[in-house]
């Protein structure tokens, strides 16, 4: 079957999603990627540059953070859990989560996306605009390590947990942290 050039960009994009969450960025091929994708390798060199460069396409990742404004404040807790625990269950947050932990680079690129997208939340909901960097930053422990928990040691009482049970435990710690109040 032959594809566009946008069609195996995407095919390629999706294998690179799946084999880096899978694999992590170091153990993660490019000769893996293509052999997924069934085209020769050099083709996902010739469409990306680089495994770098791949993954960097692949760990694209907006938090889309839903506008709290409107949220009753004693219910941004769980509507802000609720919205973590959906988000994480995509690959590109697994990808960028498994490589963060051995890779500087992907690390800061989570502490970008993490202060940069929930920073502003904490800030407008921070009594003390002072405290929102440190509101944002312990909001983000729980959302990373819950992943870590979850996706990569995959702990058996952690992965048991069905979403709503996620959202019940990691809510009213969210409410703490960007809040102030239970």
């Amino acid at each position: 079957m032959r594809r566009s050039s946008a069609e195996t960009k995407a095919v390629i994009l999706k294998a690179a999603r799946e084999r880096f969450a899978a694999d992590g960025y170091d153990r993660a091929t490019i000769r893996a990627i293509a052999a997924d994708v069934g085209i020769d390798p050099s083709m996902v060199m010739r469409y990306f540059g680089s495994k770098q460069q791949l993954f960097a396409r692949a760990a694209e990742f907006d938090l889309r953070i839903p506008d709290l404004s409107a949220v009753p404040r004693d219910q941004v807790g769980r509507v802000l859990a609720a919205h973590v625990v959906d988000r994480w269950e995509g690959d590109v947050l697994q990808i960028l989560l498994r490589t963060a932990v051995t890779d500087e680079d992907t690390a800061e690129r989570m502490r970008t996306i993490f202060a940069g997208q929930l920073g502003p939340v904490a800030a407008e909901l921070a009594d003390d605009p002072a405290q929102a960097p440190t509101r944002a930053g312990l909001a983000a422990t729980q959302a990373l390590g819950f992943a870590l928990c979850r996706y990569v040691l995959r702990l058996p009482p952690v992965v048991a947990m069905d979403r709503d049970e996620c959202v019940a435990w990691l809510a009213p710690t969210l409410q703490r942290y960007l809040t102030g109040s239970p």
